[in-house]
């Protein structure tokens, strides 16, 4: 105001700019908000060259300016809030993280991330099964950086929701408006990255998106349940830029850290466990975070709801409602199902007489992924497919194991495609 003052009367700035706040000043842009359309309209067609030229005088640049009127600015504030927030996860910090040897690499180096983003470690790539901790560390990283910095934009999104979003933005007509979301944040956290592999258009739109945060010294923050390396159809331009920076591992927790979890996951629910029931949880959960903190939900449940003791036989009954005795075998529809998505195609084409060298191919694999996982007899296999003799199925079972003796990318697949299915299968 005080540059603006040597160009206006005080009775204009007193009658346009007396309640006119600014609301944001950032990307060379002025965002200013006003009480009512009349005022906007005087201040956009009388003054809007002067204030930019003021601008200039400050900064030594050229800024665009938006004028808000009346209750605009609630909605603008909303839209801001939406693209910088994380979800809400309560719970997802840094101090509510329990380490332990399995972890202790990729939680140091996630520290260090939110220290110091985009400095040191860019991309972080943190990587391992589900359950055990990758999105936990991903949000901390958010939260940790939010809370010195709340003006900080930051980005989350999982892959095959970004995916969906570009798709919905190309057929509406906002694809600049998605590129712009995405392109010109501080922090961009990606959660389950291999969900985009294989989709040329969703990879491409990735990449120009990481080179344009990468290239602005902003961070990059990603999780995958697997190395690039075991991503077979990871577009090779990406996966050299994620091996470029920092790749940490998340492995299963050994039992001393399954036990301090599963103490502080009954601390965090006010529930509290004799040293016996703490040693008989971490000792029959073992591969999956998420698991402990199922057995630890339902007991308190049978305390409060129930009013029961915790007793061994109350403890057992919570594990057996959340592990399986024995892996579940998947149906064969399901196996049809992931092996066609995987290979963008729909599960008529597997079934059907197709012979494009796609479809054939897809279908070897799903005949192969079936006979491994379920043991089915060749002759039902055949059942699925039309009705195709066991000798087709059996020919198709040779070739592809013939291929993944001497393609390592087969037996990639055949792990990625396998993966697919037993976590759909979990749910």
């Amino acid at each position: 105001m005080k540059i603006l003052s040597k160009q206006l009367t005080p009775t204009a700035i007193n009658t346009w700019f007396a309640d006119c706040k600014p609301v944001e000043l950032e990307d060379c842009r002025l965002i200013l908000h006003t009480g009512n359309n009349f005022k906007r309209t005087v201040i956009n067609q009388r003054y809007a060259e002067a204030i930019k030229s003021a601008l200039y005088d400050l900064f030594s640049s050229d800024f665009e300016l938006l004028v808000l009127a009346g209750d605009e600015i609630n909605d603008y504030e909303a839209t801001a809030k939406e693209e910088n927030s994380l979800p809400e996860m309560e719970g997802y910090t840094f101090d509510r993280f329990i380490v332990g040897n399995s972890n202790k690499f990729a939680h140091a180096a996630a520290i260090a991330v939110a220290d110091k983003p985009g400095e040191n470690y860019n991309p972080l790539f943190i990587y391992g099964n589900s359950g055990l901790g990758k999105t936990h560390l991903l949000l901390a990283i958010g939260q940790a950086i939010h809370a010195r910095d709340p003006k900080q934009k930051i980005a989350y999104i999982k892959g095959d929701e970004f995916t969906n979003q570009m798709v919905k933005a190309i057929r509406g007509g906002t694809a600049d408006e998605f590129r712009t979301k995405y392109r010109n944040v501080d922090l961009f956290l990606v959660d389950d990255i291999q969900f985009i592999a294989g989709k040329q258009s969703t990879q491409e739109e990735f990449f120009h998106t990481f080179n344009n945060i990468y290239e602005a010294g902003h961070q990059i923050v990603i999780t995958s349940d697997r190395p690039p390396l075991e991503m077979s159809l990871l577009d090779d331009r990406l996966r050299t830029r994620f091996e470029g920076g920092l790749m940490a591992s998340i492995d299963p927790p050994d039992l001393e850290t399954r036990i301090a979890i599963t103490r502080n996951k009954a601390a965090q629910l006010g529930l509290v466990l004799s040293d016996e029931a703490v040693e008989r949880v971490a000792t029959k959960i073992t591969a999956n975070i998420r698991q402990l903190e199922g057995v630890i939900k339902r007991l308190t449940a049978y305390k409060e709801i129930l009013n029961e003791v915790i007793t061994p036989d109350a403890v057992d009954r919570a594990i057996k409602d959340v592990i399986r005795d024995g892996p579940e075998i998947p149906k064969p529809e399901n196996i049809i199902r992931e092996t066609a998505k995987y290979y963008s195609l729909k599960e008529e084409d597997l079934r059907g007489q197709s012979r494009s060298k796609n479809t054939a191919m897809a279908r070897q694999v799903a005949m192969y992924l079936i006979r491994t996982l379920t043991n089915l007899p060749l002759k039902d296999i055949g059942e699925q497919f039309e009705n195709r003799n066991h000798a087709t199925v059996l020919s198709s079972i040779r070739k592809v194991e013939d291929l993944m003796q001497k393609d390592p990318q087969m037996a990639s697949i055949i792990r990625d495609i396998t993966s697919n299915i037993t976590s759909n299968n979990a749910m």
